[in-house]
């Protein structure tokens, strides 16, 4: 019996993701990054700078008779990018531009009509919340923490 949803949700969002050809030159990260990535240009699923917690979960029972749960949950990501020039406004555009591709791939279109339930694993999903962190340490780096807030029934 599924507890939750969660794991499923997380494995369709890289999925769906690392399939999108906008996204090629991305390296979207499986939670926090392993190795010291070279890549400019990153999404992180499940983590983001700073925080611990990579799914927030709320579960409750739907109806009497405590047979299914309703399960709400928020994703922590993370969107970067990263130069070693000074032009922070071209990274925040960029870092907006990962950020936009990742809510036009979890919409629902007319050519991707199920966009929204993850490929099925979650009744909704949607971009939600956001923060925007600056630094110029060793360039411009501009990276956007962000949630993907979904509804299931377990």
């Amino acid at each position: 019996m599924q507890t939750s949803r969660v794991p499923a949700a997380i494995n369709a969002l890289l999925a769906i993701l690392r399939d999108r050809p906008a996204l090629a030159e991305v390296a979207v990260v499986d939670g926090p990054a392993s190795v010291n990535l070279t890549e400019r240009r990153r999404i992180h699923i499940g983590w983001s700078p700073g925080a611990e917690q990579a799914v927030e979960i709320q579960q409750q029972f739907n109806a009497a008779g405590a047979r299914t749960r309703d399960e709400v949950f928020s994703i922590t990501c993370y969107a970067e990018s990263r130069g070693g020039d000074k032009d922070m406004a071209f990274r925040r555009s960029d870092a907006f531009d990962l950020i936009g591709e990742v809510e036009q791939a979890i919409r629902s279109t007319d050519p991707n009509p199920v966009a929204p339930t993850l490929n099925g694993s979650v009744l909704w999903a949607e971009l939600t919340t956001g923060n925007v962190l600056q630094d110029q340490a060793e360039g411009a780096t501009v990276g956007v923490i962000f949630a993907v807030a979904c509804r299931a029934r377990i």
